[in-house]
């Protein structure tokens, strides 16, 4: 795909199936987003691969476990949603930002260097013919799902990519006018 093309056209698409990247077409999503733009070279992500039945269920017991901590009365409907989330898609890449203290590279920069990175797999799916989205919500701000992960209370979720192919024919998203964002002055 024309690299043009694709910056012009990349779009989310929320309705995703399998099959997932392969490890080789992962290999190559997983260099694009370390392609991404790091002042001082600090390397401040982490991303954590969740791939397959069992590994998707796990997840979802994760999710469980930091929705029931935050909210001990979840109702039974809300559990079982927690639960089902992961399989949105057969693929989900938690993106993380690990900041690291620099007297030259705020945590604002940091955590854009790791939006950069999803933004590298976002682009690294679809040239391969494959799409993703990337969701937040509640548990991307959640301190006992980041606990669960291993992550420090300092650190953040910047969100979680759902990657798989698309269960509908990709189209050119909308074109926004850009003399409605940029100024000359």
């Amino acid at each position: 795909m024309d690299a043009i093309e694709l910056l012009l056209n990349r779009g989310s698409f929320g309705k995703l199936e399998e099959p997932a990247p392969s490890n080789e077409e992962l290999q190559i999503i997983q260099r694009a987003a370390l392609r991404a733009p790091d002042h001082k070279g600090l390397r401040p992500w982490k991303f954590f691969v969740y791939q397959g039945n069992d590994s998707l269920k796990q997840l979802g017991e994760l999710f469980l476990q930091a929705k029931l901590k935050s909210e001990p009365d979840l109702p039974q409907a809300k559990q079982e949603k927690a639960l089902a989330m992961p399989f949105r898609a057969p693929m989900i890449i938690i993106a993380c930002v690990e900041y690291q203290e620099h007297e030259k590279v705020p945590k604002i920069e940091q955590a854009i260097s790791c939006g950069c990175a999803v933004h590298g797999m976002l682009f690294a799916l679809q040239a391969q013919g494959f799409a993703g989205y990337w969701r937040t919500g509640d548990l991307a701000f959640n301190p006992f799902l980041k606990e669960l992960l291993g992550l420090k209370p300092s650190d953040e979720i910047v969100g979680f990519l759902y990657a798989g192919t698309p269960k509908v024919s990709i189209t050119k998203p909308d074109q926004v006018v850009p003399e409605d964002y940029f100024f000359k002055s």
